[in-house]
């Protein structure tokens, strides 16, 4: 980890970081991989059956072809569950992820509804903000899977989302280049001024809606209360539907790749590696000498991001001097632009005075 790109990151004495500081204390409470997380399932699992009895599915899962969605889908057939998955196809998706979710939910039998955004819409929208200049490039993907997440729960009476985010390979993510997805006065604001398309076509969830969603439904994240290893992982996924490795974390989408692999290291001087592989050395998956090795290794592979880029500009309508102009341009915070603030305080004051 390192303070070139990320103002909020602090080193002590012995050249640690709060990050990693700070998930080392969580830890004793965020990560059950013991019979304590075993109870905590079990509990899980028996309240969502009782209060879904006589209802179509048990609880909502978005599954995107990556590991962690994967192996958490993986686990609700272990226990019982019957998942709804959502899906959002964006026109990005690897053929290794569209095989990994065929497989998955084959086997599993669960079933699997896909939203296809409007593809001039949502890819002009994502024009919008490369040209923005900000890092989150992956907003209207994160908040169209939502907005749909949301939408489903309603129509079929789920009361139970499951949720694949854990400690295990994500206690430590950095928040220099982190930004709301669901901050809507922040996404017209940036189409307003760089979009060439209207956005009637897209659907989005507000911060608002995001919050009464918390309130009228639960929450769980449940590979925070088992033993979960990428190694482990692979395997019983490898076993059970034949489970393909696509790469490192966040590449089964060809759109993550890019941001993650390319837009982030080379627009913002930020490499995820760094928070991925320190997650995995906190959650006693790797040594940090391992995890310096692995950072040695290519970012990406130069043919394939060609590929990528080549079809990001295609669908975008972009070209290549417009492209090279936007990755010279200088970079630019979300706060830039209008955003929510009557949301930011009220942020402030739950964490400040209430302690939430």
């Amino acid at each position: 980890m390192n303070d070139a790109s990320d103002k909020t990151i602090r080193f002590d004495k012995q050249g640690r970081c709060n990050y990693c500081t700070n998930a080392l204390v969580e830890k004793q409470v965020a990560y059950f991989p013991n019979e304590e997380g075993k109870r905590k399932v079990e509990a899980m699992v028996a309240r969502i059956k009782r209060d879904q009895k006589g209802k179509r599915y048990d609880c909502i899962m978005g599954l995107s072809g990556g590991m962690d969605s994967s192996y958490l889908a993986y686990l609700g057939h272990t226990w019982g569950l019957r998942i709804l998955g959502v899906h959002i196809d964006d026109g990005y998706d690897t053929e290794i992820s569209k095989q990994n979710l065929r497989n998955l939910c084959e086997a599993a039998s669960i079933e699997l509804r896909t939203i296809t955004p409007d593809p001039v819409q949502y890819n002009a929208l994502l024009l919008a903000y490369m040209r923005a200049g900000v890092a989150n490039l992956d907003v209207p993907q994160d908040n169209t899977l939502i907005g749909f997440l949301h939408e489903s729960c309603r129509k079929e009476g789920i009361l139970y989302y499951l949720s694949g985010e854990n400690f295990s390979t994500e206690c430590i993510l950095q928040q220099g280049i982190v930004f709301d997805y669901s901050d809507l006065t922040n996404l017209h604001a940036i189409h307003r001024r760089f979009g060439t398309q209207p956005i009637d076509h897209l659907r989005f969830t507000s911060q608002w809606q995001k919050q009464w969603f918390g309130m009228t439904h639960r929450v769980y994240c449940p590979l925070n209360w088992v033993e979960y290893t990428r190694e482990k992982a692979w395997k019983e996924l490898g076993e059970f539907c034949g489970f393909s490795y696509y790469g490192r974390k966040h590449l089964e989408n060809e759109l993550t790749a890019f941001i993650q692999t390319y837009w982030f290291p080379k627009k913002f001087g930020v490499d995820k590696r760094t928070s991925h592989l320190s997650s995995l050395i906190v959650s006693g998956q790797m040594t940090r000498e391992e995890a310096l090795k692995e950072l040695q290794e290519p970012l990406y592979n130069p043919e394939q991001m060609k590929d990528i880029i080549a079809k990001i500009q295609s669908n975008c309508s972009l070209s290549n001097a417009e492209f090279e102009q936007i990755m010279a341009a200088s970079t630019h915070d979300h706060t830039d632009y209008d955003y929510n603030r009557a949301w930011k305080v009220l942020q402030k004051v739950k964490h400040d005075w209430l302690g939430l």
